[in-house]
Formats: structure tokens, C-alpha cells, sequence
């Protein structure tokens, strides 16, 4: 048997690095909520860190970076993805919510922006805070019902006809999340095509959240949005490697245009607007890109597996709970609405687990779902199905 890659700090490690998952909580609770992942850094990548370090120089990040980046990025993409990134069109950020700004600020056309929900909570408070108008737009089951329906079995996707009615109505942005945060749709290459011809009918600026495409589990396809995308269609990538190889802190994520004047647009501007990567980011991203690949084929067989026994305890446990079955990330997305307690969350906390319930957080859709990480050790996983099924009401002692 192979040795494994990854390495599971234990709480006691995790909690001395100061990580913000495992800093709010006292000892005894497993937290389950922000997306991090509960692994140290791949060897090539920790060895890029060290020999940053060891030279004990830390000033504003090397404007190199950004050639090295992007080539490691398009060799990365053109490996997994069979997509060719243009290194020119790539420029660095700090992470994906600075690139959104700046999109959204300096390229994306003015008025309302279409946003498929649920979702990540934060394109809300980039979005509102920049004075856009939100025009949410609830995603929808395969087999016609409602995203917020009991049919848990059909999988979620985007209302084509919805956003084809905002776009007619004067929405010009389109903020798409692929693979989806939190329901972990990856969606096929039809049903881009198919987004495609409706925003590009209307002069849709979609910008793709694509920094959970390194995740995508082992079988299912993924396909970046601008893969589909016509030549000089209004396209802007956003991507990371800081989520998919465990170093969120590490910060240099990319925005890749895919009209070369949406580059120029963001590239000449004043670098006091765009600062925040750090070359240590840089080269810990150029690791991850160019020598990462076996751990993190690792990292998604674990996490399906995480999923897989995840859902099975659940439905067996706690048969109340809907679980969606991802095809991405590490994310499970619960439905608690059958559910008989009256706070999920709260009870999950009471005995020693800290979920994402943010009510209504992730936008219309969300109400009474859950988000729970599963990126974790197969010991911590278990405790943490031990514990929230005790929480909302273990029926497996009485099965038969």
C-alpha cells in the first residue's frame, strides 16, 4: 500500500497555527464551518515556503511573479482541464473576492447583477457594497421543482428561463459559481453551452467563481466556463489555488480575461488598487501548479470518500436530513427542514460541532440549510457524524 501524501495535524497542531477555523472555539469542539481544510501543506509546496523563508527577505511582491504564475496556471489547467489559459490574459490579486471588485468595478457593464442562489455569502457584500442592484435568480431541480422542494434526488441547476427574463429586464453582469459553494454542482458542458447562449444573446458579462475546480471529484467532468465561451465573448475567470491545496493565508489568487482589452483594463490600473499578493503567495502557488498534482488527486479521493460515508451515516442516523450529492469541493449542503429542533446549528454546537448555518445567508433557497466542511481526518469525520447525529435526533438505536 502506497504511503499517503497528505498529513493530518492533530487539534492540538491545528489549533497552535492560529488558522481562523480552529481560533474561535475552546478545545472539544470539532469546527466544521469555514472552508479550510484540516491538512498540512503538499511536500513541493511546504518546500517552496521554507526556501522563501530561509532567506529572511520579505519585501512587496516581485511583479515577475505574475509571468511564473500564469504559466503554471495554463500548464495546470491544459493537464487537468484540457483548456488552454492565454498567461497573458492573467493577472494576480490577492484573492477571488478582490478580483470580483475589481471586475466589477472596472470591466462588468453598470446596472443589476444576476446571481443564481443559493450561494457564497460574500458575492452578496461585494455586490451590495459596490452599489450593484442583487438580482437573485434561486437555482432549480432537474426534474422542474424548486431548489427550496423536499426532492433532494434531482440535481440542482441554473433557471435558464429566470436569467433570460433579468437579462431582458437590463442585467448585464452574471455572477456564476462553478463548481457550486455550497451544493457542489459541477455543471456539465451542455449546460454551459446552454448558459452561454442565453447571456451572450443579451451582452451578459459573466464573471466564473472557478477557485473550487481543483476539487472536483474523481469521475465528474469539469469544464470552465470560458471553455465554452465565444471568441470575444465577455468572460472573466476567477481561480486559486490557495482553497484546493490548504493555504488560504498564502495569498495569490488570478483573474484571467477573456477579451485581451478586459486584461488591459485591469492590468494598467494603479497598483495601489491592487496590492495584496505577496510573493511568498506567488511562489507557493507556482508549487502547487507545477508539482502538486498527485497529492491532490489524493486530497479529492478523500473527500469522496468523506462524502460518501457522510451522506450514508446521515441517511441511516438522521433520515430527516436531505443531503445533496456533490460532484465538487468538499462541502456538504444540508436541508434541516424536517428536522424537530428548533436551532440545528445550536444544537450541533452543544455537543461539539461548529456548522455554517447561516439562515438565510447564502441568499433566497437557504432557508434551514446547513454547510457542513467534511475536509478533515477520517477520525475527526466520524466524531463529527457521531455528534450532529446525537444533536438533531440519532434514530439508528432504533431501526430494525
Amino acid at each position: 500500500m502506497n504511503e499517503s501524501l497528505l498529513h493530518h495535524p492533530t487539534d492540538d497542531e491545528l489549533r497552535e497555527a492560529g488558522a481562523l477555523k480552529w481560533s474561535i472555539d475552546p478545545p472539544g469542539v470539532i469546527p466544521a464551518w469555514v472552508a479550510e481544510m484540516d491538512l498540512g501543506l503538499a511536500e513541493p509546496i511546504h518546500r517552496a515556503v521554507r526556501t522563501y523563508a530561509d532567506r529572511g527577505i520579505f519585501g512587496y511582491p516581485d511583479p515577475r511573479g505574475r509571468e511564473l504564475v500564469g504559466e503554471a496556471l495554463a500548464g495546470f489547467a491544459l493537464r487537468r482541464w484540457g483548456h488552454y489559459i492565454d498567461p497573458d490574459h492573467v493577472l494576480l490579486v490577492g484573492d477571488v473576492m478582490d478580483g470580483l471588485t475589481l471586475t466589477l468595478k472596472h470591466v462588468a457593464p453598470a446596472g443589476p447583477v444576476i446571481l443564481p442562489t443559493p450561494v457564497y455569502p460574500p458575492f452578496f457584500i461585494v455586490t451590495e457594497t459596490l452599489g450593484r442592484e442583487i438580482r437573485a435568480v434561486p437555482l432549480i431541480r432537474s426534474s422542474g421543482s424548486a431548489a427550496n422542494s423536499e426532492d433532494t434526488h434531482a440535481p440542482l441547476e441554473l433557471d435558464l428561463d429566470a436569467i433570460e427574463e433579468q437579462a431582458r429586464d437590463g442585467a448585464r453582469t452574471l455572477l456564476l459559481c462553478q463548481p457550486h459553494n455550497p451544493v457542489g454542482r459541477c455543471y456539465s458542458r451542455s449546460e454551459l453551452q446552454d448558459l452561454r447562449d442565453v447571456v451572450e444573446r443579451w451582452g451578459v458579462h459573466v464573471i466564473s467563481d472557478e477557485i473550487h475546480a481543483p476539487l472536483t471529484l474523481p469521475g465528474v467532468e469539469f469544464v470552465p466556463y470560458a471553455a465554452v465561451a465565444s471568441a470575444d465573448a465577455a468572460v472573466t475567470t476567477l481561480i486559486s489555488a490557495t482553497k484546493a491545496f490548504s493555504m488560504p493565508g498564502l495569498r495569490c489568487a488570478q483573474v484571467i480575461s477573456h477579451r485581451a482589452r478586459d486584461h488591459a483594463t485591469v492590468a494598467q490600473l494603479h497598483p495601489v488598487l491592487n496590492h495584496s499578493m505577496t510573493t511568498l503567495g506567488q511562489q507557493a502557488t507556482v508549487a502547487a501548479y507545477t508539482d502538486g498534482g498527485p497529492w491532490l488527486d489524493e486530497v479529492c479521493r478523500t473527500v469522496a470518500e468523506h462524502h460518501q460515508r457522510f451522506r450514508h451515516a446521515l441517511a441511516l442516523r438522521v433520515p430527516e436530513i436531505g443531503v445533496e450529492v456533490a460532484e465538487a469541493t468538499y462541502l456538504a449542503w444540508l436541508d434541516v427542514r424536517k428536522l424537530r429542533v428548533q436551532d440545528p446549528a445550536g444544537a450541533a454546537l452543544i455537543q461539539g460541532v461548529r456548522v455554517d448555518g447561516q439562515g438565510e445567508g447564502y441568499g433566497p433557497g437557504s432557508r434551514q440549510h446547513i454547510r457542513v466542511n467534511l475536509a478533515t481526518s477520517s477520525q475527526r469525520l466520524d466524531q463529527l457524524v457521531e455528534r450532529l447525529s446525537t444533536a438533531w435526533g440519532d434514530r439508528s438505536s432504533t431501526s430494525t
